[in-house]
């Protein structure tokens, strides 16, 4: 006779999400999930990461093409992600299919993504999951945050995730006994999905990089995430009636993994692909016969060197970057790949915009004032610590130091021409000042043409190709009166 189905199973689901390749954190993560398992031993498990697991500011992640991410992923057991903006912004889209098709053993969601050629699902991805646990047939939806400047620049269409999400819960919910949303979207999409949409069970959130102890109740919703850089891991636990085929109680909670011991075998996996990072990284870039500084709070010539780079890479009047995207200046001697991602590792785009004069001196005015300089930004790209001042090129400014705030400015030159407040000029700049970050001016820009995926590390590491334009970095752009 054919084994009598339970009355009741338990399906836990365990989580993480905003990793951003703390690889520090991931064999304490493995450590803990093999705990859960161990503690849920006798019920059904399913692991999921809910995107932005790999951010090229790491050595083992950019050195090793995303492959060691992969590695640890698969040895922990995730069975599914959905990518984040940090997997779908940052790498063209043939790298991505090259590293998932090759080295991920589990499916990679994403059921608002499309090829703008084809209006299809990428190969290498799927627009939604049904796996069986035990006797219950779980549907997973993949979303993904829709910056559909960026994506569309790289082949992208990445759909409007309400609507793309309302389609495949209707489209799932008959074949399936519980729905469970992947949501790389941000907490006020996640509350938003569970107040609109009928048929979601449980929705596990991502990239706004909040916590949730106590998981949000909205309607039949459960909605959770376990904040970001692997501090937290996520464990949720559905009690299902499987003769009556109906959820009878949803709870989740988070893990501190602070004090979980690092799993031996992730540890080495992160060993070996650290030092793989290392050599892949180890190629000279250029030789310095001298020191290239950087001064956060003041002109300096390294500054300078990414400025000019990102008026000549965006064929522009103006270069304009804030001195806090490098972390530090580059000593004489050689300088090779693994230095130039020390020392600018945020995921930041070039971009060329149209500023008005008026609006280029009210930023400029700003960048004299410490309030500004010292701003810490969060999110957005922005790896370092604080805004920092104004890099320039194609600009001059005669400023008093002691003048008042936003009274400094003398005299500002374009290429040796009076700036005009009405006219506006064509700016090589960086992606974050577009959002509203930083020099708040700026984010008045129009006509804004984004470039990806070069980052602001590949311009930097074309001018340092190009010594004859060093002596440029070290000409003054800022000119104190009377010092």
């Amino acid at each position: 006779m054919p084994e009598k189905q339970q009355k009741h199973q338990t399906l836990v689901i365990l989580h993480t999400n905003d990793l951003h390749s703390h690889f520090e954190q991931m064999p304490k993560i493995a450590t803990c999930f093999k705990e859960l398992r161990r503690r849920h031993e006798g019920d059904e498990i399913l692991t999921l990461d809910i995107g932005d697991h790999l951010d090229r500011m790491r050595l083992e992640t950019e050195g090793t093409g995303g492959a060691a991410n992969i590695e640890i992923m698969n040895a922990t057991g995730y069975e599914a992600m959905v990518p984040g903006n940090n997997e779908g912004l940052t790498y063209a889209p043939d790298a991505l299919r090259s590293l998932f098709e090759t080295k991920a053993e589990f499916p990679v969601i994403g059921s608002n993504i499309l090829d703008a050629d084809t209006g299809k699902v990428p190969a290498w991805m799927v627009p939604y999951h049904i796996v069986r646990k035990g006797d219950i047939t779980v549907g997973l939806i993949g979303l993904t945050a829709a910056f559909t400047d960026y994506y569309e620049l790289l082949g992208w269409d990445v759909q409007e995730p309400v609507k793309a999400a309302a389609y495949w819960v209707e489209k799932l919910r008959p074949q399936v006994d519980i729905v469970v949303v992947l949501s790389h979207l941000g907490l006020r999409y996640d509350e938003r999905l569970a107040a609109e949409i009928e048929g979601i069970d449980v929705i596990l959130g991502a990239h706004t990089h909040h916590l949730l102890e106590k998981p949000l109740h909205i309607r039949d919703t459960l909605v959770c995430a376990a904040g970001k850089y692997g501090q937290y891991a996520g464990e949720v636990e559905i009690a299902y009636n499987v003769r009556e085929r109906r959820v009878e109680r949803l709870a989740g909670r988070v893990h501190d993994v602070s004090g979980c011991e690092d799993d031996a075998e992730i540890a080495g996996i992160l060993a070996r692909n650290a030092e793989l990072g290392r050599r892949a990284l180890d190629i000279p870039v250029t030789d310095l016969a001298e020191p290239l500084e950087l001064d956060w709070y003041g002109e300096s010539p390294l500054g300078n060197l990414l400025a000019s780079g990102l008026r000549r890479w965006m064929n522009a009047e103006i270069g304009l970057v804030n001195a806090g995207q490098l972390l530090r200046g580059l000593a004489r001697g050689p300088v090779t790949l693994g230095r130039l991602l020390a020392v600018c590792p945020g995921p930041i785009n070039p971009c060329r915009v149209k500023l008005t004069g008026g609006r280029l001196l009210q930023a400029l005015e700003e960048s004299l004032l410490p309030e500004f300089q010292s701003k810490p930004i969060r999110g957005f790209g922005f790896r370092g610590e604080v805004l920092g001042m104004l890099c320039l090129d194609g600009l001059t400014v005669r400023y008093d130091p002691e003048g008042k705030p936003l009274r400094k400015i003398r005299e500002v030159l374009v290429n040796g021409e009076a700036l005009d407040p009405e006219r506006a000029y064509t700016v090589g700049m960086i992606d974050m000042f577009t959002f509203g970050v930083g020099y708040l001016s700026l984010h008045e820009a129009t006509d804004v043409e984004y470039l990806l995926p070069e980052l602001l590390r590949d311009i930097l590491g074309e001018e340092l190709q190009h010594p004859e334009r060093f002596q440029e970095a070290f000409e003054s752009r800022w000119q104190p009166e009377g010092i």
